[in-house]
């Protein structure tokens, strides 16, 4: 459950339920439409037919639709759990890295290097293509052991 104190996650919207509701509706009268048709004749006529297909698809669409309205709704709860999370682990590194200092087992973040400390700007490393199996291919696999 989301704090009170925060912000509320985006939460699927009347568009949403105003759809789901709408196949509700249409899916209740068709099967209305059905048990009136079934109560009154006997036999099955092309209105039978019908009226069962309208209330059965009618009935699918809202279920369908239900579900990803509820799907939509729990994604969003998860998402803004995880934007909190995240605010409370920078905030939690950012207020580390201050305390640095201190005997506690704190790693402060390390800091962003030059432009110029790059490895594609390094002077004295060479650049050896994936594709390239001659002998620099094994040379930079001998600096990787």
């Amino acid at each position: 459950m989301v704090d009170p104190s925060r912000p509320h996650p985006y939460q699927p919207g009347a568009v949403s339920l105003f759809f789901v509701a709408k196949a509700g509706v249409f899916a209740a009268g068709f099967w209305v439409w059905l048990l009136v048709l079934v109560l009154r004749t006997s036999s099955a006529t092309g209105l039978h037919v019908l009226a069962a297909t309208g209330a059965i698809t009618t009935t699918l669409v809202g279920v369908v639709l239900g579900a990803r309205m509820a799907l939509q709704h729990s994604a969003a709860v998860r998402h803004a759990e995880v934007k909190k999370l995240l605010v409370d682990i920078s905030w939690n590194a950012f207020a580390a890295a201050g305390n640095a200092e201190s005997t506690g087992k704190v790693v402060p973040f390390p800091t962003a290097p030059g432009d110029g400390d790059r490895a594609g700007h390094r002077p004295g490393i060479d650049r050896v293509s994936v594709l390239d199996g001659g002998a620099g291919a094994r040379d930079r696999s001998d600096r990787r052991r």
